[in-house]
């Protein structure tokens, strides 16, 4: 392929291979092989789990650049543009450096066909092979044991809270999901779990050569104000951190980060990384906004676990007027139990359709879902541009709009969010 703007690259490889999905290390560790990938020298931290993955990573990423430790950080799926998955010292990649890497991964296939994802994952691996970084945190895209991140052996393997999402691809039992998320262990690796009660299968016998438990080995509990972190070193020395005010982020998800750092042989009890992660803002998660006099929450919740996260989020922080929800999800997720999970702190529903997305629920199949759960004012629009003009003719003085239900409605709002914000700026200095 010749391509010349990463627009362009981006557009060739989402018609490249013929499903946009596919599981499987072979074709993607062939690749890697041919560009001298494997064997992988960078220390890595490797993140899997259903819920919290970009929250773990966000915290490691804050964390080593307080440090001033050169890392890499790759995540998926981005909001507004490609670079966001690839970072460098907290900054995105800019498109040459992506472009150049795409250039390579195409001569070394040659009649191996990737996916946009493995794609994806190889020029990350090659720009933070390149940069020479000390260390690189990389985020599981799907499952764990057949994710093209797979390849490479962690330094440290997290994992997050185990939910049920994506059972077509990983099983439909916390139990089958947590075995295909413990195939990032390694025999000689430690693990950190960040699932207060996980399922038997993410601790196989011999799984990891260590087990550092929430609740166990490590903990994360509210403090007064702020939040306290007792973690432990490789070598089980205590090593207490003490977080101030309150964190935008799961404290869990901290912790499961500075407990991976610490693995690492990093210092994570110094003041520059307690007030670079007690600080952490991590978009479309339990984002929150103000436009005129109205809060705006954004959160990419897709599945009832999340979603009943965001919900004790709006109870425990409850806006003086209505709670309106924006609302989108793909038809193979859990609607039923999204919506109910946050019926109880909605007083309006405004659903939407994706037509750019062909998994996307129609709204019409939404707002029959949100009456059986015994929602009422209920307003269906052809796309989110239209459910939002809509939601804010309703919205007024102490109102809050919540945007959930998919990576896709977050990144559909956000547009219309910055716009009216600047829209409101300008009037304001007219």
């Amino acid at each position: 392929m010749t391509r010349s703007t990463l627009g362009q690259w981006l557009q060739q490889l989402e018609s490249l291979h013929p499903t946009e999905i596919e599981l499987g290390l072979d074709r993607v560790r062939a690749v890697a092989e041919r560009l001298a990938l494997l064997p992988w020298a960078i220390p890595t931290i490797t993140i899997a789990g259903t819920n919290g993955k970009g929250s773990v990573a966000a915290s490691c990423e804050t964390a080593l650049t307080a440090m001033e430790v050169g890392v890499g950080v790759y995540t998926s799926p981005h909001f507004l543009a490609f670079n966001e998955r690839i970072r460098v010292d907290g900054q995105a990649v800019p498109d040459a450096e992506i472009v150049a890497a795409f250039e390579q991964i195409d001569a070394a296939r040659q009649c191996v066909s990737l996916t946009y994802f493995e794609f994806a994952t190889l020029a990350a691996l090659l720009i933070f092979r390149d940069r020479g970084l000390a260390i690189v945190v990389l985020e599981v895209g799907l499952g764990g044991r057949l994710d093209a991140v797979n390849i490479i052996d962690p330094t440290i393997a997290v994992i997050t809270r185990i939910d049920i999402d994506h059972q077509a691809w990983l099983g439909d039992t916390r139990e089958l999901i947590g075995a295909e998320k413990a195939g990032i262990l390694r025999p000689d690796r430690p693990a950190v779990i960040a699932d207060p009660d996980p399922p038997e299968s993410l601790t196989p016998q011999g799984g990891a050569s260590a087990y550092f438990r929430l609740g166990q080995e490590w903990s994360a509990r509210r403090e007064g104000s702020g939040h306290q972190l007792q973690l432990q070193d490789a070598a089980g020395v205590p090593v207490a951190v003490a977080l101030e005010g309150p964190l935008a982020l799961q404290p869990e998800n901290v912790g499961a980060a500075l407990q991976a750092l610490l693995l690492c042989g990093l210092a994570v009890a110094t003041s520059p990384v307690r007030d670079a992660v007690a600080g952490i803002s991590l978009t479309g998660r339990l984002q929150r906004e103000s436009l005129a006099s109205v809060d705006v929450v954004l959160d990419v919740a897709h599945n009832p676990a999340a979603v009943h996260k965001l919900h004790e989020y709006l109870v425990s922080n409850p806006c003086h007027g209505r709670t309106i929800a924006l609302f989108c999800a793909m038809s193979d997720k859990d609607l039923h139990g999204m919506i109910r999970a946050c019926s109880g702190a909605v007083d309006a529903w405004f659903l939407a359709d994706l037509p750019e997305v062909p998994r996307a629920a129609a709204a019409s199949d939404l707002a029959a879902q949100v009456h059986e759960a015994g929602g009422h004012m209920i307003s269906v629009s052809k796309n989110i541009r239209q459910a939002w003009r809509r939601a804010f003719t309703l919205l007024g003085d102490g109102d809050r709009l919540v945007v959930f239900g998919s990576f896709f409605t977050v990144a559909g709002a956000l547009p219309l969010l910055h716009k009216d914000s600047a829209r409101l700026a300008d009037r304001e200095t007219a």
